[in-house]
């Protein structure tokens, strides 16, 4: 299905915007290249993203699901070998060895175990052999040396661009045990940074986006609660306007994001008599005291559902996003969006995707959706049918559609990740 968005502008562009906030920079002089490994933002996904050193142009981008400690470029082939991983706080040292086609922009992960393993330190011995050196598998019966010392080997593939994913065994990656520092790489990585040009600056991802009545676009911005004290707004040369709101506080009701309510929308747990306890929807009136239970939460016996985005309809129906739990995790289906009538709740039509909504928002006939995989959906608002889907990118690199506001017929606001805003037209 051919998707009618454009990016007519970027706002809050910047060189490095992909990496986020450095915590490694490694270069390839011979190629004029450098990889910058960002620490974990939005949805506590670390990015590596490779540039050019001349034009400082992004030419690949890879998010992971630990934070990154190692970069090395293969000395000949297109390939960037990643190593991240975290101690799970109690046991395993978990973690991925990565390969990052940068010519390419795929992505090939090579531990054959689930945990996989710790990547502290990568280095190309030549276009055949890796070294790799890794924290050990856990700290049973070795807790303080465990955090401190390390395995290493020496792996060995004749076409690396051949790898298949998950070939590497515990086979392939026993080696001796070595001492293993944790080197922070902050302080050299900003100055890498600095030293290609003084305009870089990391941002976190934006939680809304709006136009205001003069045109100038309002991002708020996502600010960790230890942060210093920032200004509460501050405008960049492109028209693009700032502020940052801390989001670390927990509201008990669970409020959901209903835009263009009539009235507060919660989940709220309600115990029927003689029967067990329900989460339902519920609804309170401006200024009312309390919330009115409208119906359960879950139109589905037995599921559990977990709230996300919304906005209310004209005719005061609710559109909004969710997920279904599971205890294994987020189920292929298990994600959807779904129109409940007003009155009872039954649904009027449902929408099953793969992925969790970041944003919703409606026109006066469509309902706009974006997602943690990058990805943007126009859903018809009366129907439910798919009208189109985007995967967004930002010359050429993938970006992560995190808010997005319908300004107008036929044009989106959207932001990112990486603190940019998108105004794109949808005809």
């Amino acid at each position: 299905m051919t998707s009618p968005l454009h990016v007519l502008r970027v706002l809050g562009e910047r060189p490095f915007a992909e990496a986020g906030e450095p915590v490694l920079a490694v270069s390839d002089e011979g190629r004029g290249l450098l990889a910058v490994a960002g620490e974990p933002g939005f949805a506590r996904m670390a990015t590596v993203a490779v540039y050019g050193v001349g034009d400082l142009g992004c030419r690949a981008v890879l998010r992971t699901r630990f934070p990154l400690h190692a970069l090395a470029f293969h000395p000949t082939e297109p390939l960037l070998a990643v190593g991240t991983g975290k101690y799970d706080g109690g046991y395993f040292f978990e973690g991925e060895l990565l390969l990052l086609d940068w010519a390419t922009g795929s992505a090939t992960t090579l531990i054959e175990h689930d945990f996989g393993r710790q990547v502290l330190g990568l280095t190309w011995l030549d276009g055949q052999a890796l070294r790799v050196l890794m924290a050990p598998p856990d700290d049973y019966k070795d807790e303080r040396k465990a955090h401190i010392e390390g395995h290493v080997a020496v792996v060995r593939r004749p076409d690396w661009r051949a790898a298949a994913p998950r070939s590497l065994t515990a086979a392939d990656l026993a080696g001796p045990r070595v001492p293993a520092p944790r080197p922070d790489g902050r302080d050299e990585a900003r100055r890498a940074l600095s030293a290609l040009t003084p305009d870089w600056e990391p941002r976190r991802h934006v939680l809304a986006v709006e136009e205001l009545p003069d045109g100038t676009v309002l991002a708020t911005l996502d600010q960790e609660e230890d942060t210093p004290e920032r200004p509460v707004r501050t405008a960049l040369a492109d028209g693009l306007l700032i502020q940052h709101r801390t989001t670390a506080y927990v509201d008990r009701q669970e409020r959901l994001r209903i835009r263009h309510g009539s009235r507060g929308y919660v989940r709220q747990v309600v115990r029927a008599r003689r029967g067990p306890k329900q989460d339902w929807l519920a609804a309170r009136s401006p200024g009312g005291p309390c919330a009115q239970p409208l119906f359960p939460f879950s139109w589905e016996p037995g599921q559990t559902h977990f709230p996300g985005p919304g906005a209310e309809t004209g005719d005061g129906d609710l559109v909004y996003a969710g997920t279904v739990h599971d205890g294994r995790g987020l189920q292929p289906g298990g994600s959807f969006v779904v129109r409940r009538a007003a009155s009872d709740g039954v649904p009027r039509w449902i929408f099953r995707t793969d992925h969790v909504a970041t944003d919703l928002d409606t026109g006066a006939d469509t309902a706009y959706l974006a997602y943690r995989d990058g990805g943007l959906l126009a859903l018809d608002l009366h129907d439910g049918t798919l009208r189109w889907r985007h995967q967004l990118t930002i010359a050429g690199a993938p970006a992560v559609p995190t808010a997005l506001t319908a300004i107008e017929p036929g044009r989106l606001l959207v932001g990112t990740s990486d603190g940019r805003v998108l105004d794109c037209a949808t005809t």
